[in-house]
């Protein structure tokens, strides 16, 4: 147990950038899955394909997050009973959480395959780029079992401050993903479904890999089937934070659901360059994502372990770093957002609607990462109902209806880019107030459960 307490101990900055690191390699490399699929595609397959992968990452992210946020309540219940060193309780919660996931991967592989095909149609997805977009959505959620248990296995680790096996596991499973795609699509010419495919063999390759380290561990968090259970109270705590966090990702992931379905009435070229701008933001948010993963878990080790004067100042300059890091990787996607946009697409339209959306977005990073950063802090002090509010009044309701009145009026793509610094902003003020009125000496779910 020794070996993971670094964020417990020591410098601050030390143990957030340590335990940070990984994660943003690991999260770089879980990018390529993606990227690659894109990449691939949209070269081979053409930009119908490529507006098919493109235009089902908001659908993906609005059936998956919501577990996703469960997972993200788990990993704070297990964070703070291991700050903590409360052994029993520990396990408890791992396996509890393990034996959930299980489960919902079942549920979501069903639900998701007879769903997707509707909800696409729904979102206004194109006629030309239905069958695509179909035939990659139902073999993507075939694996939802993988992703779901891979997931879960990474939380727990990451839990406990082992941010560096999971990165292995995915350059490992990366690499597989990227092979599987050239030799399926490129080398026997095999359609959309083929990048999925490659996919979801990869995330099962990782979540093989997760589990055995886990179960072969000698520390108090190791795993055995045998202790897979159903425990009410861990459940309770897990759903606690875990719920609005699951609720919070399916707002957002509704509200961009209908941001697609605006950049789909615009057609084919408008879905293919937002689609490649997406696929680099989510390149250019990963030191940011990884400072908030980070946050999450030093502030729920130490606020299980009561030191609270720690968390504070862990938590100031996780934000403050989160904001620089932003805006340096904003600045530099405005200046290079042509030949970046290219990489994707060829096609002169699809590369013009990327760079406008770049160069729209982009010089507002540093919001984007105030939203997460508070979001995380609070998170990790056991406080997520607040930011489930925050994103359901700014992200979905306030988004929603700015593009809904504007697209109609404007008739341009310039209001779908606004909306994001907007609500970007409206998030981050109102986040930043409640974070300042936190009292942190009665924040650990731990202490309010015993």
């Amino acid at each position: 147990m020794q070996n993971n307490e670094y964020m417990l101990s020591g410098s601050i900055s030390k143990s957030i950038v340590k335990f940070a690191i990984p994660l943003f390699f690991g999260n770089l490399f879980q990018q390529l899955y993606n990227t690659a699929d894109s990449l691939i595609v949209g070269n081979k397959l053409g930009n119908t394909a490529l507006a098919a992968v493109s235009s089902t990452g908001m659908l993906i992210f609005l059936l998956v997050g919501f577990f996703q946020g469960i997972g993200l309540g788990a990993g704070v219940v297990v964070s703070q009973f291991y700050g903590a060193r409360d052994n029993k309780n520990l396990r408890l919660s791992i396996h509890t959480y393990l034996t959930v996931s299980i489960v919902i991967g079942l549920i979501l592989t069903v639900i998701a395959t007879l769903l997707a095909p509707q909800i696409l149609v729904w979102m206004g997805t194109p006629t030309d780029v239905m069958p695509d977009a179909v035939e990659y959505i139902r073999v993507y959620f075939l694996g939802s079992l993988g992703l779901v248990m891979y997931n879960a296995c990474m939380g727990v680790m990451q839990a406990v401050g082992d941010s560096k096996h999971p990165l292995y596991y995915l350059i490992v499973s990366s690499f597989i993903n990227i092979v599987l795609d050239l030799i399926l699509i490129v080398g026997f010419g095999f359609g959309v479904w083929a990048a999925a495919l490659a996919t979801i063999v990869s995330q099962f390759v990782s979540v093989f890999m997760c589990l055995f380290k886990l179960m072969r561990s000698d520390e108090v968090y190791s795993v055995r089937f045998k202790e897979l259970c159903f425990d009410k109270r861990m459940i309770k705590m897990i759903l606690r934070i875990g719920l609005p966090s699951g609720v919070q990702n399916s707002i957002i992931a509704f509200a961009n659901v209908v941001v697609q379905s605006n950049i789909n009435y615009f057609g084919e070229m408008a879905m293919a360059g937002c689609g490649a701008y997406s696929k680099i933001e989510g390149f250019a948010f990963l030191p940011i994502t990884s400072f908030t993963a980070a946050l999450t878990t030093f502030v729920g080790q130490n606020l299980g372990a009561g030191n609270t004067e720690r968390v504070k100042k862990g938590a100031r300059f996780g934000i403050w770093c989160s904001l620089v890091i932003a805006e340096v990787i904003g600045v530099l996607f405005y200046l290079s957002a042509t030949l970046l946009i290219s990489a994707f697409t060829r096609e002169p339209d699809a590369i013009a609607y990327g760079v406008q959306k770049a160069q729209t977005c982009a010089l507002f990073y540093c919001l984007l990462a105030a939203t997460h950063s508070f979001a995380a802090v609070l998170r990790g002090a056991g406080k997520s109902l607040f930011p489930m509010l925050t994103m359901l009044v700014c992200w979905c309701v306030i988004r929603v209806s700015f593009i809904s009145v504007m697209v109609p009026i404007t008739q341009t793509i310039d209001a779908v880019n606004w909306v994001y610094p907007l609500t970007w902003t409206l998030s981050t003020i109102a986040l930043f107030v409640y974070y300042k009125k936190i009292n942190w000496s009665n924040s650990s779910i731990i202490k309010e459960n015993k």
